[in-house]
């Protein structure tokens, strides 16, 4: 067919007096032949690796081409929550990571979101801190128009609004929780938007070991001390099974008329004390040989600046 031809005249069928009766009828019958190969071919079996074929090619194209290939932010952190009997419980490790360097050993997760509601973060710190604060903040107008606390449902839209808007590019999963007029609740939400309500939920890198104490041991209508101990228990699981966490383990329990801030809670890695002596006498160690170069240096000018101190 003539490359000049509008292809939205030929695929819908409307003549176009350039288009001469045979050029029309052999484009007809290639369209019906290939919508018959597209119904009869059966769909394949197994994994389709095509993605990763496609990949493979465009990292060896940008490598040829002396680009680097984008990678994914790792991040590292446990947090958890449970529903007890008269509340709310959430934990949380203290430990911020940058890579593989330890950034933060005391690193607050447990963030405020209004008197009855706290927030858990994982992922990039300064986007669970920002949106933790920006949420807060609305959420105070909210409490000052309406002229009672919020409710827990109403910071969960707000949050899952916020993170959908940003379709994950703010990197931060948080687990939700608080006391209202309703009962206690519990969320867990996730960067994209999605969001869960459980009776206990965990999220970060130390998820899986945290999820494993809290699917032996939870029971419903726990206690508070039985309970805080399981969160504790469930966040040390993941500092211990995790290399992103570690640290403290930090609680917060919050109840209908009371709220506790315990930080922190107990102290998961201890620092250990050495055993013995590693410093060597002086003049131990041999050598073959010792030569001193003396180094002639000239002063030319020599500035003493005072420092402000006020």
């Amino acid at each position: 067919l003539p490359p000049s031809l509008p292809s939205i005249s030929l695929l819908s069928g409307n003549s176009d007096p350039l288009l001469s009766l045979p050029h029309r009828n052999h484009f007809r019958e290639a369209v019906c032949k290939m919508a018959a190969v597209r119904i009869c071919q059966e769909p394949l079996g197994g994994f389709s690796f095509e993605n990763c074929r496609r990949n493979a090619v465009i990292e060896a194209e940008l490598t040829k081409q002396g680009f680097k290939v984008l990678e994914a932010r790792k991040t590292g952190t446990t947090i958890a929550g449970l529903v007890f009997k008269d509340g709310v419980i959430l934990g949380a490790d203290t430990r911020a990571t940058e890579g593989m360097i330890v950034a933060d050993k005391n690193c607050a997760k447990i963030h405020y979101i209004a008197p009855n509601i706290y927030c858990c973060g994982a992922g990039t710190a300064a986007d669970t801190e920002m949106t933790t604060q920006l949420i807060s903040s609305n959420l105070e107008l909210h409490a000052l128009s309406t002229g009672r606390l919020a409710r827990v449902a109403t910071a969960n839209r707000m949050l899952k609004q916020m993170l959908f808007r940003y379709q994950g590019y703010i990197g931060a999963a948080l687990v939700l929780g608080g006391v209202d007029c309703t009962g206690p609740h519990l969320y867990s939400i996730y960067p994209h938007g999605s969001t869960d309500t459980l009776p206990y939920v965990t999220m970060g890198s130390g998820s899986l070991a945290a999820m494993a104490v809290f699917e032996d041991r939870y029971k419903p209508a726990m206690e508070e001390e039985e309970a805080k101990q399981l969160v504790r228990d469930a966040i040390a699981a993941g500092i211990f099974s995790d290399l992103g966490s570690g640290s403290n383990i930090d609680l917060c329990v919050i109840m209908k008329n009371k709220l506790d801030y315990l930080r922190p809670f107990d102290i998961a890695n201890k620092k250990g004390v050495r055993q013995g002596n590693y410093k060597y006498r002086r003049g131990i160690t041999g050598f073959l040989t010792e030569k001193v170069t003396p180094l002639e240096l000239n002063v030319v000018e020599e500035v003493v600046h005072v420092m402000d101190t006020s």
